[in-house]
């Protein structure tokens, strides 16, 4: 259930056993409704609705760069909420989010995409076990392996990558796993394909360094 419509629900109940076991109580009042709940409430649109609006948005090759931005920035601050990160899957807006990691070449409108599409996994995944182990299913481990080793796109894009995947293994071995079996096919990686504890948080923080200082190390096209 929606976030808002279940406190709104719970909500409700509590009001309507107070008025009932005491006619001469007050009117209910609104107090301690989040602005979910009081969305609901109003007839406004619900996080969820918004969630999918935003993405409507990103992925309407009709809306310019500056409103996918704006779309892309009001999705991550709607994902920052557990409930709504954990909303992804009953949504469907994992796969749509997952293909703007892949869009394009950096240097263009879809560097800007595939950067704020990392940032968003990152946010969805951090902490929430929940969403990691979908983000898993998804294939997203993979995809953001790519990202983040791919040369071609800028220390941004691959930084965000890197965050995301940092987000995505902590305490999750399942995911550590796949990240550390899919350095390990690329030649030269070899020692980061070496498996790894994702609850030793040194260990974990040695891996991510080093992609960090990789992503650091390339120089962008105007050579700055």
């Amino acid at each position: 259930m929606d976030p808002g419509m279940n406190e709104l629900l719970k909500w409700s109940v509590e009001n309507s056993s107070t008025t009932a076991n005491d006619p001469s109580a007050a009117p209910p009042t609104n107090r301690g409704l989040s602005a979910a709940a009081l969305n609901a409430l109003m007839g406004g649109p619900s996080d969820a609705d918004l969630m999918v609006e935003s993405m409507t948005a990103i992925k309407d090759p009709s809306i310019s760069l500056d409103q996918k931005m704006i779309a892309f920035d009001n999705f991550e601050q709607l994902i920052e909420n557990l409930d709504n990160a954990n909303n992804l899957g009953p949504l469907a807006l994992w796969t749509p989010l997952l293909e703007c990691l892949e869009a394009g070449q950096d240097g263009d409108e879809d560097g800007d995409l595939k950067r704020m599409a990392a940032w968003c996994v990152g946010t969805a995944v951090q902490n929430n076990e929940k969403s990691q182990e979908r983000l898993l299913a998804m294939g997203g481990i993979e995809k953001l392996v790519r990202l983040v080793v791919d040369e071609g796109n800028s220390e941004g894009v691959r930084r965000k990558g890197i965050y995301a995947l940092s987000s995505a293994v902590r305490n999750y071995q399942p995911a550590m796993d796949v990240l550390t079996g899919e350095l390990g096919k690329i030649e030269g990686r070899g020692g980061q394909g070496v498996k790894r504890d994702a609850a030793d948080m040194d260990s974990v923080d040695e891996l991510i360094g080093e992609l960090r200082e990789e992503a650091k190390s390339k120089k962008e096209p105007n050579g700055a």
